[in-house]
Parts: C-alpha cells; sequence; structure tokens
C-alpha cells in the first residue's frame, strides 16, 4: 500500500513538474515555488471541502482507506461500514474526496522535496557561495511539511478532535505564508520609486505586522468555527439569536482539550458554547477588518506598495461581505469554502505586503 500511495504522490507531483520544467521562464527554481504555492492555495480550498462536506472521517485509518491505497480497492469495506451506518461519516463518495486530498497533500510534498534537492545541489555545486540557493529555507519547509503530515494524520484517527483539525487548518496556511515569503525572496526586489517611500513603508512596518497576527488569529477562531460545527449558532446579523450579548459558554467553547461535540467532562457541548465560539469569531472580525483596512489606505500612499494595498481593500471587503452572506443564506456550501479561500488570499496579501515594506524598508537605509 505505502508502495502505491508514492507512485500516487509522484503523479500528483508529475503535472505542475512537467508544467514548470517546459515553461519558457529562464527560472524555473522561482517558478517551482510559485506553483507549489498555487497548489497549496488549492489544497487549503479542498481541505475546506473535505471539511464541510463531512468526508474528514470518509476513510477512517491513515494514509490508506481501509488498508488500501484508493477507495476503489476499499469498496467492499466502504460499502459494509456505509450499509452499517447510513447516516454515518463514511460513504463511497466522502472516501474519495479525502483521499484526493491526501493524494494533492502527497503531491506538494513531492514539490517540497523538489525544491529541497535542488537547493542543495545547486548551493553545494557552487561551493556554498550561491546565496539564492541557500537550502536553510527550503530544508525548513520540509521539516514543516512532515510535521503537518503528522497532524493529517492524527485528525484522522484521533476522530477530528478540534483542536487538531484547528492546528491542522493553521499549518496549512502556515505554509502558504512560508511559501508566499519564499517566492517574494526569489523574485526581483523593489525599487524605492518616490522620494520619502521608504520612511513612509517603515512607519507601516509594526502596523503591517500587527494586521498579520490579527488576522492569524481571526482565522484560527474560523478555523475553531468550522470544526466545532458553530457556523449556524447565530443565524441572524449583526445581532445572534436576537440579542447583542447572548447566552455564552465561554469555558467549555473554548476548552481546548476535549473530543467534538463534548466537553472536557464527556457531556454534550452545550449550546451557549457553540454561540461563544461563533460570537467570539464574529466580534473579532471587526477589528481585524479595521486593522487591515487602515493599513492597507496606509500603504496606497506608497507606490511600491500600492498594488498590494488595493487588493488587501478589496479582498477584506469582499471577505466581510461573504462572511455575512453564509450567515443570511444558512452556510451554503460553496460560500462557505470560498470564505476559507478568502482566509487564505488575505493571508497570502499580507505576507506579501509585509515583504515589500521590508524590502523598502531596507532598501532605504543603504
Amino acid at each position: 500500500m505505502l508502495i502505491q500511495l508514492s507512485v500516487l504522490g509522484m503523479l500528483a507531483a508529475l503535472l505542475p513538474l512537467t508544467i514548470v520544467w517546459v515553461s519558457s521562464d529562464t527560472d524555473k527554481y522561482r517558478k517551482l515555488v510559485w506553483v507549489t504555492l498555487f497548489l497549496t492555495f488549492d489544497l487549503i480550498m479542498f481541505g475546506a471541502f473535505t471539511r464541510l462536506t463531512d468526508s474528514g472521517l470518509g476513510c477512517p485509518d491513515w494514509p490508506g482507506c481501509y488498508g488500501q491505497a484508493n477507495p476503489l480497492q476499499a469498496h467492499a469495506d466502504i460499502s459494509a461500514a456505509e450499509a452499517a451506518m447510513p447516516t454515518g461519516p463514511v460513504t463511497v463518495m466522502k472516501a474519495w474526496i479525502e483521499m484526493i486530498h491526501r493524494y494533492l497533500a502527497m503531491g506538494i510534498g513531492v514539490l517540497i522535496v523538489a525544491l529541497t534537492v535542488i537547493a542543495w545541489r545547486r548551493w553545494l555545486k557552487s561551493g556554498r557561495k550561491e546565496t539564492r540557493f541557500s537550502p536553510l529555507f527550503p530544508t525548513m519547509l520540509f521539516a514543516f511539511v512532515c510535521v503537518q503530515g503528522a497532524f493529517g494524520a492524527w485528525t484522522v484517527t484521533m476522530k477530528l478532535q478540534p483542536v487538531i483539525v484547528t492546528t491542522h487548518l493553521l499549518l496549512g496556511m502556515a505554509l502558504l505564508a512560508l511559501l508566499t515569503w519564499f517566492g517574494a525572496r526569489l523574485s526581483e526586489h523593489l525599487p524605492v520609486s518616490q522620494p520619502g517611500g521608504s520612511q513612509s513603508a517603515a512607519a507601516l512596518r509594526i502596523p503591517a505586522a500587527l494586521a498579520f497576527a490579527l488576522l492569524v488569529i481571526q482565522i484560527a477562531l474560523g478555523g475553531w468555527v468550522s470544526t466545532n460545527y458553530a457556523a449556524l449558532a447565530c443565524t441572524d446579523f449583526p445581532l445572534c439569536q436576537g440579542e447583542l450579548f447572548p447566552e455564552m459558554d465561554f469555558t467549555n467553547g473554548f476548552n481546548l482539550w476535549r473530543d467534538l461535540g463534548k466537553t472536557a467532562l464527556g457531556d454534550y457541548l452545550p449550546f451557549s458554547a457553540l454561540t461563544a465560539i461563533h460570537w467570539t469569531h464574529r466580534a473579532f472580525a471587526f477589528v481585524v477588518v479595521l486593522l487591515v483596512a487602515w493599513v492597507s489606505l496606509g500603504a496606497y500612499k506608497v507606490a511600491d506598495l500600492r498594488k498590494t494595498a488595493r487588493w488587501l481593500l478589496i479582498m477584506i471587503a469582499l471577505q466581510f461581505a461573504i462572511g455575512i452572506s453564509t450567515v443570511f443564506l444558512n452556510l451554503p456550501l460553496a460560500l462557505a469554502v470560498t470564505h476559507n479561500g478568502g482566509a487564505a488570499l488575505l493571508l497570502l496579501l499580507l505576507v506579501t505586503l509585509n515583504y515589500k515594506i521590508h524590502i523598502e524598508t531596507e532598501a532605504g537605509s543603504n
């Protein structure tokens, strides 16, 4: 089974590797980084789809499916589980969704291995002088993706325990952020194109970093809403259950080490705990929207940051609107997945903005 899974992972990486190889881009290493980043974004979106369709236990073992490399081989076991529990988490469709998610993750793992091997070879061949191919960052990415894989396994073996699933989501977002920074490093540096531009950028350094940190917290809160199935705890807006401050149980809602749908003592999680989870994510969204919008408006005044700032303003407005729409429309699957993708895009844009501010500031100090 492991050999078959390895082959499938390499096949999943074959198309993007071929695209990079046959491209006319002279800097194929940089292109490989950006292709890996694009597929990581796709994986985050598909991971959201897997979670929102309750397919996380479509194959209740790991790394295979009932000890097989694909659901086709495990069809008899899946059909038996579905017959025994028709409303349970195992169906043929859910098994395929879960395994496609794993195949894509393995493909990204292969691409990161390729990035690491290429970096080490180029760096050693240059006599350790070609700093552009320093293997430190890609090696860190490789270690990081191994940790992410471990959390993917624990997500299944620990039966979708919310803290494990949320951490798995955050690690995926962190991998996207690291790849964004890595890709930006390999791209051309920004010029300082206007008088005082570096000073204006330097003034944004702390606010932009703070915006990034608060967005990460908001993504964690969103993940906690999703993994606890609390998205419909409040079905009105801007109030929640017709009140500004409804009945909320923060103690049970934010107790991290507990089973899905249960309190730490093993009782069923009260609805007031789900309300607390949803309400916190919603309230914190206002803080994040205001800070990101303020930072974006400041960045818009600096010519070299203007394009990123414009996209940030567009995305933060869209993300807020999509979040409200998911409430009014009772969490349609397409909108919920798009909301996860919007969070990933905001993270990507804020990493890009922070990198550009760093480069602009460094260029101005030289």
